[in-house]
């Protein structure tokens, strides 16, 4: 049958129907362009990936280090005002001096440990120092047994600043010296190592990932220049991602951490996009094509659906730029990042080699129609569609099962336990937790505004004093009258104890117990805020800081966010769909599905990293709660991946759709051609993720775990069973929208399909089944 003097061959593509000015659709006349300039294409994107590596390899050292810290917030305003008047600032690194014989109290022992605190003092990097022999022995810096005490030290500079040189103090003072062992912790030197364990894994996982999924794609393939192809489009989509991150230093901060998603997002989306494309190219051959014509509706078909898939994903990542850390930032810059090199190459750079390889990446067997074929994935799809509620309810009740530890997700903050055991500064805060009373380095810094430091004010400061070291959870708290416990003054002041004096403001040093840091720690600050304020005075006159502020005001902002991002994730994935789709319905289901795949993702991150399942096979040790930034993370990404296995999948079966009008057809048709592709590229997704599970850092651990998950329950139970079970209990719903949103559709409806196309369709669907 012909329309407009043309054959119905031209119109069963869907993207490859007649645009009403007899004109090709754009991205098909895009195809025909790089199939007339194969040689052009490709040495654009060679002498891009040139330029990409001589960037991408000076990426890692412009990267940074962030702390869990929330810009402009109290605690870190009260920082800049305790480092503006008093000169003090939050420590973040220790020295522990272990005495060899007797106690840390002995002369020799002290006179020693006092010369290590000078040598400390004098380090590049170090802003100030203190020990438990300069501030007269206070409790908090020795050991219950007498053999052990602190010497603690603020960083100058940036973070990256501070950890670098850490990097050359922490050799330099780990020491086996005749009367003392000294070992280097502290808050700053954790992450420190935290960041070097993540650059170990990073190249590790390069190692391993590669060579993998080159493997896995000869399996799928059976051809090793399309194997060989599809990966190479992966590597280029990691290198340029890399040079485009090196390049947004030059504006702002990026994490180190964000470079380890770029390889693995890299090599996933590089490869998804590419699978999309082959398979749709070799279709175009068996359908007897010619090379440029076969390029040309490749472009025009599974084009179309990349740039769909790549803009869902883009927003989901795009999301994490509302919160307001570098840390969360970063990750958003290196995932926008590989989205557009992985479109970019599956649209550019892939349909030219693809025109000069030609049949080299064909399928082996004659040409013929390939929509003919009613494979594993067809059946199945009828199988489940003729019995909807035998294998639906079974499989919802399966993924609930599985998500239901989501139930008990409770947040808290990270600590030394992120990395592994005998990690050195582990080993140095267990010693703290077990023979140390207290940790002076998570002192709450309790600023009081216009209380002037002076002895005019003393009655005043120790009562204040007095109050705040009654609180339970407090061990001592130290001002500028002395040093107070139990609701009494255990030492007198002394030099040290002018640190807290200033003519306008004065402030506390409290440490609470190992008990109180570790449990409900915004309840303590909520009781030493009230307590420091007093009655009838504004909140205004007191502010909170210091390393356990910092934290709890940093969750409390990302918790704040939270909401905002979710809802703009839904909405404009939600939006995106519809003009894809032109349905309500099919984009409510996609979110709904997603969420349930969501759901298992972060039940397993509950039952596995918070509650200690399987913690000694995977070698990690549980702290009972989840930091929050981590899974926040994961959801973005994995929110982006689910949605670009939904456009793959929904792609063709609405393609099919609008050539049949017939919904049951187009389901098991449309998850015939993209269910094998989903599941290839989803094996490889979570191999590629899979690599981080070794990582020696719980929360690479947790990323690669989390998102192997969430990968294979999507490509599985949610794409074979709930997806066609659902939309055949939807019927002629799945394609409804009401007449003033289907103007819209037609008007702004994303889809190069020939609007009476898609009319025809949509009046035969509703006499089709």
């Amino acid at each position: 049958m012909q329309r407009n003097g043309r054959s119905r061959q031209d119109q069963e593509h869907g993207e490859g129907g007649l645009a009403t000015d007899d004109r090709p659709p754009a991205l098909r006349r895009w195809g025909h362009f790089t199939a007339a300039r194969p040689r052009l294409m490709i040495w654009a994107g060679v002498l891009l990936a040139v330029a990409g590596l001589v960037l991408a390899a000076g990426a890692m050292d412009r990267l940074v280090l962030s702390r869990f810290e929330s810009p402009g917030s109290e605690s870190v305003k009260t920082r800049a005002v305790l480092e503006k008047e008093f000169g003090e600032g939050t420590p973040s690194v220790l020295l522990m001096v272990t005495a060899r014989q007797g106690t840390v109290d002995d002369a020799p022992v002290a006179a020693a440990a006092r010369e290590l605190e000078e040598e400390l003092a004098l380090r590049d990097g170090v802003a100030d120092v203190a020990s438990y022999w300069s501030r007269d022995g206070s409790p908090t810096l020795r050991g219950r047994d007498g053999k052990q005490a602190l010497i603690i030290a603020g960083m100058g500079g940036t973070v990256t600043e501070a950890r670098t040189e850490l990097a050359t103090i922490s050799p330099e003072f780990t020491r086996d010296e005749e009367l003392f062992t000294v070992r280097v912790g502290g808050g700053d030197e954790i992450f420190r190592q935290v960041a070097e364990q993540s650059r170990q894994d990073f190249l590790r996982a390069e190692m391993i990932v590669f060579p993998l999924v080159l493997l896995l794609l000869f399996a799928i393939y059976r051809r090793f220049a399309a194997a060989a192809l599809t990966l190479g489009m992966g590597l280029f989509s990691v290198i340029t991602t890399l040079a485009l991150m090196h390049l947004v230093t030059y504006v702002t901060e990026v994490s180190t951490f964000a470079a380890n998603l770029a390889l693995v997002m890299g090599i996933g989306l590089g490869v998804d996009y590419s699978l999309f494309v082959i398979n749709r190219f070799r279709e175009e051959l068996r359908l007897g094509r010619p090379v440029p014509e076969a390029v040309a509706y490749t472009v025009g078909s599974a084009g179309r659906t990349v740039t769909f898939s790549g803009l869902t994903v883009l927003v989901s990542l795009s999301c994490l730029l509302l919160f307001p850390f570098p840390f969360l930032r970063s990750f958003a810059y290196a995932g926008v990042g590989t989205v557009l090199t992985a479109v970019f190459a599956a649209l550019v750079i892939l349909p030219a080699a693809l025109a000069r390889l030609g049949h080299r990446v064909a399928r082996k067997g004659p040409a013929g129609n390939s929509r003919t074929s009613e494979g594993w994935w067809h059946r199945t799809a009828l199988r489940m569609m003729r019995h909807p509620l035998r294998y639906g309810v079974p499989a919802l009740a399966v993924l609930l099962a599985l998500a239901a530890p989501v139930l008990g997700l409770t947040f808290g903050t990270p600590d030394e336990r992120v990395l592994p055991e005998g990690v050195s500064s582990r080993v140095v805060q267990q010693e703290i937790r077990d023979n140390f009373a207290a940790e002076e380095m998570d002192a709450v810094q309790v600023l009081r505004r216009g209380q002037a430091g002076t002895a005019a004010n003393s009655a005043e400061i120790e009562a204040t004093a007095l109050a705040l070291s009654r609180i339970p959870e407090v061990h001592q708290v130290d001002a500028l009258t002395g040093s107070y416990a139990d609701g009494g003054r255990i030492a007198e002041p002394s030099a040290a104890a002018e640190r807290f004096g200033h003519e306008k403001d004065t402030w506390y040093s409290v440490v609470a117990t190992h008990e109180g840091l570790n449990h409900d720690v915004d309840r303590l600050l909520s009781d030493i805020r009230k307590t420091a304020a007093g009655e009838g005075e504004g909140p205004d006159q007191v502010r909170i800081g210091g390393y356990p502020a910092e934290l709890a005001d940093f969750r409390a902002q990302l918790v704040d966010r939270l909401p905002l991002v979710l809802g703009l994730v839904l909405a404009v994935t939600f939006l995106v769909l519809f003009l894809m789709t032109g349905s309500l319905l099919l984009p409510a289901k996609a979110t709904l599905l997603n969420a349930l795949s969501l759901g298992v993702m972060f039940g397993a991150l509950v039952w596995i990293f918070q509650e200690g399942n399987l913690s000694g096979l995977l070698g990690f040790t549980p702290t009972g709660t989840i930091e929050p930034s981590i899974p926040i993370l994961m959801f973005c990404v994995a929110f982006g991946l689910s949605m670009d296995y939904e456009v793959l999948m929904l792609s063709r079966i609405k393609e099919e759709y609008d050539r049949t009008g017939d919904t049951l057809g187009a389901v098991a048709t449309g998850l015939e051609r993209s269910g094998p592709l989903i599941t290839s590229a989803a094996v490889i997704m979570a191999a590629s993720f899979a690599t981080y599970a070794s990582s020696g850092v719980v929360f690479l651990k947790m990323l690669g775990l989390g998102m192997v998950a969430v990968i294979l329950i999507d490509a599985t139970l949610i794409r074979a069973v709930l997806v066609p079970v659902l939309m055949r209990l939807a019927g002629r719903a799945n394609w409804w929208a009401p007449k003033p949103l289907r103007a819209v559709h037609r008007r702004w409806g994303l889809s190069e399909t020939e609007p009476a196309a898609t009319e025809t369709a949509e009046a035969a669907g509703a006499t089709v089944r």
